[in-house]
């Protein structure tokens, strides 16, 4: 399958915002296109993510967003792959590991030591797709989460 990966503008604010929306609704979240825009766009504005999205057949099927970090014992800037996702019926043919690609890449074009990501433990797909991308399970930590 031949496809493009192109780092997203505000341009790409209503094709980047629609992917968002179906990420979210994938991981069991209310459809709301217009938070989702909304949401992208201040990440944006305001240089707080990269995203990268996957072009096929004239469409968007994809993306990664990446979130600046900072590594305690590298003492080095590192990047948070904290949204992958490609539409279903473009699944299987090499997208997702195109984009954790052109992430890895992004690690290189800006100086960080890596890439650091969470999954669900009930995401089979994607706890088998990043051992095979090279990343390896940290059973060292527990992740808590406080919410307000």
């Amino acid at each position: 399958m031949e496809f493009n990966i192109k780092k997203v503008s505000l341009t790409d604010l209503d094709t980047t915002a629609e992917l968002f929306n179906h990420y979210r609704v994938f991981y069991r979240q209310k459809d709301d296109y217009e938070k989702c825009k909304q949401f992208i766009k201040e990440r944006l504005d305001n240089d707080q993510s990269n995203i990268f999205v996957v072009y096929a057949d004239g469409k968007a099927v994809g993306f990664v967003q990446l979130y600046k970090l900072y590594h305690y014992i590298k003492l080095a800037k590192q990047w948070l792959l904290s949204d992958l996702f490609v539409q279903p019926d473009y699944r299987g043919n090499g997208l997702s590991v195109a984009l954790i690609d052109r992430a890895k890449q992004w690690c290189d074009e800006t100086g960080a030591c890596g890439l650091m990501l969470e999954t669900e433990k009930t995401n089979d797909i994607g706890n088998k797709l990043y051992p095979r991308c090279g990343f390896e399970y940290d059973g060292n930590h527990n992740y808590y989460y406080w919410w307000k």
